[in-house]
């Protein structure tokens, strides 16, 4: 396993967060199926990676951005023995949202709303190049907060105008960019690819069910076994760790969003069989409780 080779940098900038990832290298927990609140911008640099968002897989290729919204589940899964290097960016858009009515430009992040977490394919080209240079730029200010905080106490002001000011100039790019056809890019895709696709593609629809290997197979009209091994080799993953990551991510959102319901109801929208083991398998995901997330979250 590769050590990573770049410093992350998470400062609160304002009120919200923003954290910037430049160059990493090697394995960490977002190898994990995850979601998050944050919007964010990934760029893969070099590798053998392959990308599930949801049900879509990507073969990835250098310079490849992906614009997530982040709350639908998203994994890489690098090939073994790879030098997987990514570069990540996460903001949250309510630290944007009155400078950008401000600036007039209230639509800047529509790719991030309306394009269903797209990829765009640049082959390094000069757009390419210049989001990559901005995610750099936008690290290094941020590091340069984190060390004046850390020196003076305070926050500095003109250092947070500055990375606002380098985040606007990066999402107008990434915009124009989704203006054209790469954000429409359909790549041919094997079968086994496909048929990852159309199982992670059913489960999605039907995860609150009561599910077994089994049942998905015979409802795709697959064997049992050709549906664990190509799921496994091609995601990363099983295809009930991929059932149980829906339904984590569901229960995150309804014990956020839905803060009336009760745990049974929460575990039962969210297709767990009893409450009891809803809450071991989130305390033992989250490392906390479900009643300690909905707290926090709620403040």
């Amino acid at each position: 396993m590769d050590k990573l080779s770049s410093s992350t940098y998470r400062r609160k900038v304002m009120d919200e967060w923003i954290t910037a990832f430049y160059r990493v290298q090697g394995l960490d927990n977002s190898f994990n199926f995850h979601s998050h609140q944050e919007y964010e911008i990934y760029f893969f640099h070099s590798g053998d990676c392959k990308y599930l968002i949801n049900n879509r897989i990507y073969e990835l290729q250098p310079g490849d951005i992906i614009l997530l919204d982040g709350m639908t589940l998203h994994k890489p899964n690098p090939g073994i023995g790879s030098t997987y290097t990514r570069s990540m960016l996460h903001f949250s858009p309510t630290w944007l949202r009155e400078l950008l009515g401000t600036l007039g430009i209230p639509n800047l992040l529509d790719p991030f709303k309306k394009l269903n977490n797209c990829l765009l394919r640049t082959g390094y080209d000069e757009s390419g190049q210049i989001v990559d240079g901005k995610i750099k730029e936008i690290a290094a200010s941020l590091e340069l907060i984190d060390v004046d905080l850390q020196r003076t106490g305070k926050k500095n002001e003109l250092l947070e105008a500055e990375v606002k000011l380098e985040l606007i100039q990066l999402l107008l790019r990434i915009y124009k960019m989704s203006q054209k056809e790469l954000s429409q890019i359909t790549s041919k895709k094997t079968d086994k690819e496909a048929h990852a696709e159309s199982i992670a593609s059913w489960i999605n629809a039907h995860y609150i069910e009561k599910l077994s290997l089994e049942r998905i197979a015979a409802e795709l009209n697959l064997s049992k076994y050709y549906t664990s091994h190509v799921f496994k080799e091609v995601t990363g993953f099983t295809v009930m760790e991929y059932v149980m990551g829906c339904r984590l991510n569901q229960v995150k959102y309804l014990l956020e969003m839905e803060p009336n319901l009760t745990l049974t109801e929460v575990s039962q929208s969210a297709g767990f069989e009893s409450v009891a083991h809803f809450s071991r398998y989130f305390k033992e995901k989250m490392g906390k409780t479900p009643s300690q997330y909905r707290k926090e979250k709620l403040k």
